[in-house]
């Protein structure tokens, strides 16, 4: 924090007040009082000198229009009230109950925010437990004038308030220290933003995980400072409900809409449906699920529908369940300005590289790559954050590439970009510096290549996957050995599936479906049969292996033909299905078996080998398993399953394995001749010891 932004006394003060609420509440509920108070404290504060003007206009007028009391407050709120926390101390007495008066005669933009943290509730709690008398005396005395605590002091103070009160937290929610705030806010504006100069140019602002509503208010200040004649918006959505208040209280004494910071989960609705924004700047939360038990209601039923919708905010696709970043990324993109929208948002490592080729997270980075949207991903360093010590990564996107990044992806390693904490703040043991934000800013509007940056064709980043197979040849033996793996693995769906059989068995049958009491019916009929299979096989072992396929499948289907049927209603082909799994069961790869061809000629592959190869777009395959495969496997083939209804092209961003550094390991004589030196020194300490 710079030095002439310390709020260290304010700070103390807030948190000496807490300690105060033990025994009416325990420590995690301290938040339900300081927050609101904070917020309390600093709107009086900030009406102080307009007080009297405002409260003299409405007690001549009690229907004056709200618009006129807010141009004599100077603020988008006011009160009409003479009562303040000092007052109300005059009448201790009555305290619980001036206490909601005064709040009361809020402007309803401010009145809202002590609604929806239901803060009555807990005056009359500290009253019951003879807290608020001394709660109101010590606010009433803390100094929160906008004046002498400015509003980028006032974050700083927040910031550490929210973090103290959050030490217990899950990683995935954190706060965003002022520095990272100010770097993306930074990368936002570094390029693309020329026009912005513009006297009178009108600029939204989206932060819809906004919290506390750091990432707005530095936008601001950057704005406010680059171009000093344009009209800036600010618009936030958070879902929990007291950072709302502090992001809302802040934006209303910044001269902010209301309207446009919201109490609402992003997942669940856009709350600016009409709104395109020039920047969006977000640290959406990390491994927080948008579906199953976990998700908070109703999350997953409108992340789906929305899904569904031709022009809706997701249409790259879902993720998994457990992490909702990538649908933030969409949403972001989503909210950005066709011509000329830019954002910057900050993520762990998870969505650079999870998920198969066809999940959800891969195709979202596919489609950001292909729609040429990804400027660059920086790599911070780790320990920068309150609750969580793992690496972020900043995501620059944009819809106006400058002409020299189009079609490519910059890649920037700042981890080695910081500054030791003096004293840790949490998890927070690491600082990015002013001079080191400037650092990394320019390696991405330098856009050149070196140690700490890479630039790569988009390409470099898209693969197919191909499905590699070596031809069908197999030796065929019944032996021990593979009539009990056989036994001891499930054999299908209506045949030997124990695990399957004894979950139905545990079940009343009256409230199992008719397909579960059908299935049930055939498990319980074919098990004595299997049985009755395996003993049958243990009676005909073979002394050595068979490559003769044909004669040893007919051997098998002779053998079964003793056998009664599995269950009722079996058909023919269920039965050569039977055949064909215990055939499978009992061979083994065998190089020198002949190979088998189909009707039309073409070499049969065998399933068993099936193995996956991911071949880079800007690859020829066959060039690929020249040098990766074919030497190992000289055999085997490669086959594109690529179908309208089979996804087999996805994106994966391998951060890290661009900038590794081989270092090689110390040699073995190096680590003996050490370990000798050890030995060495110990021996001569023990002698001495034993003289």
């Amino acid at each position: 924090m710079p030095a002439n932004l310390d709020v260290n006394k304010q700070v103390s003060t807030v948190f000496s007040i807490a300690q105060t609420l033990r025994g009416t509440y325990q420590a995690d509920k301290y938040r339900d009082v300081i927050i609101p108070m904070v917020v309390l404290r600093r709107v009086e504060c900030a009406l102080a000198k307009t007080k009297d003007t405002v409260c003299e206009a409405y007690e001549a007028n009690p229907d004056i229009a709200a618009a006129m009391l807010r141009r004599k407050s100077g603020y988008a709120f006011y009160n009409t009230s003479r009562w303040t926390l000092k007052k109300l101390l005059g009448d201790a007495a009555h305290l619980d109950k001036n206490l909601p008066t005064y709040i009361d005669a809020f402007s309803p933009n401010i009145k809202q925010i002590f609604t929806d943290l239901d803060f009555k509730a807990d005056i009359k709690k500290m009253h019951k437990g003879s807290k608020l008398t001394g709660v109101v005396r010590k606010f009433s005395e803390l100094d929160l004038d906008p004046e002498r605590v400015n509003n980028v002091a006032m974050g700083y103070m927040f910031e550490e308030i929210i973090r103290r009160f959050s030490e217990n937290a899950e990683a995935g929610d954190h706060y965003t220290p002022r520095e990272v705030v100010r770097l993306i806010t930074r990368l936002a504006l570094a390029e693309g933003c020329e026009d912005l100069k513009e006297p009178g140019k009108v600029i939204k602002v989206g932060d819809f995980a906004c919290g506390t509503g750091g990432m707005l208010s530095c936008a601001k200040e950057e704005l406010d400072a680059l171009c000093p004649d344009a009209d800036v918006y600010l618009y936030g959505q958070e879902v929990i409900p007291d950072t709302h208040a502090i992001c809302l209280a802040d934006m209303l004494i910044k001269g902010q809409r209301a309207e446009n910071i919201r109490q609402a989960d992003t997942m669940k609705e856009d709350c600016f449906p009409e709104d395109k924004m020039r920047l969006v700047l977000m640290n959406p939360p990390f491994g927080q699920p948008w579906g199953g038990k976990d998700a908070s209601d109703g999350v997953e039923k409108a992340v789906i529908e929305e899904s569904k919708k031709i022009d809706g905010r997701f249409p790259a696709g879902l993720p998994a369940k457990s992490d909702m970043q990538l649908l933030f990324m969409q949403h972001a993109m989503y909210k950005l300005s066709e011509s000329n929208g830019r954002a910057c948002i900050i993520s762990n490592g998870s969505p650079l590289f999870s998920g198969g080729t066809s999940s959800g997270e891969s195709q979202t980075r596919r489609w950001l790559l292909e729609n040429d949207y990804v400027e660059a991903i920086i790599a911070l360093p780790g320990d920068l954050f309150y609750n969580t010590g793992i690496g972020i990564y900043v995501w620059v996107l944009s819809k106006n590439k400058a002409p020299k990044r189009c079609g490519n992806v910059q890649l920037i390693d700042a981890t080695g970009k910081w500054e030791q904490m003096r004293r840790s703040l949490g998890n927070k043991r690491k600082f990015i510096s002013d001079a080191q934000i400037e650092e990394i800013v320019e390696l991405y509007t330098d856009f050149k290549e070196g140690e700490l940056c890479h630039i790569l064709p988009r390409e470099e980043f898209l693969y197919k996957e191909y499905t590699v197979k070596q031809p069908l040849q197999r030796s065929y033996q019944i032996t021990a050995e593979r009539i009990d793996a056989m036994a001891s693995a499930k054999f299908s769906d209506n045949v030997h599936d124990l695990a399957k059989l004894e979950e139905l068995e545990l079940i009343d049958e009256e409230d199992l479906t008719s397909k579960e009491l059908a299935k049930l019916k055939k498990l319980r009929s074919s098990e004595p049969i299997f049985q009755q299979m395996i003993a049958l096989f243990k009676d005909n072992l073979m002394d050595t292996p068979t490559q003769d396929y044909k004669g040893f499948a007919k051997s098998v289907k002779t053998l079964l033909s003793e056998l009664p049927p599995f269950f009722e209603g079996e058909t023919s082909a269920q039965r050569k299905s039977v055949v064909d799994k215990v055939v499978n069961a009992m061979s083994e790869m065998d190089k020198t078996a002949p190979l088998r061809y189909k009707r039309d000629g073409a070499v049969e592959y065998d399933d068993a080998t099936k193995d996956t190869e991911l071949v880079k777009l800007s690859e020829d395959v066959d060039d690929y398993f020249e040098r990766e495969v074919w030497p190992y496997v000289p055999d085997a083939k490669w086959f594109d399953e690529e179908t309208e209804d089979k996804v087999k092209t996805g994106a994966e961003i391998p951060f890290t394995r661009y900038f590794y550094k081989y270092e090689a390991p110390v040699s073995s004589d190096a680590l003996l001749a050490e370990f000798n030196k050890l030995e060495a020194q110990f021996q001569d300490q023990l002698k001495e010891l034993m003289a």
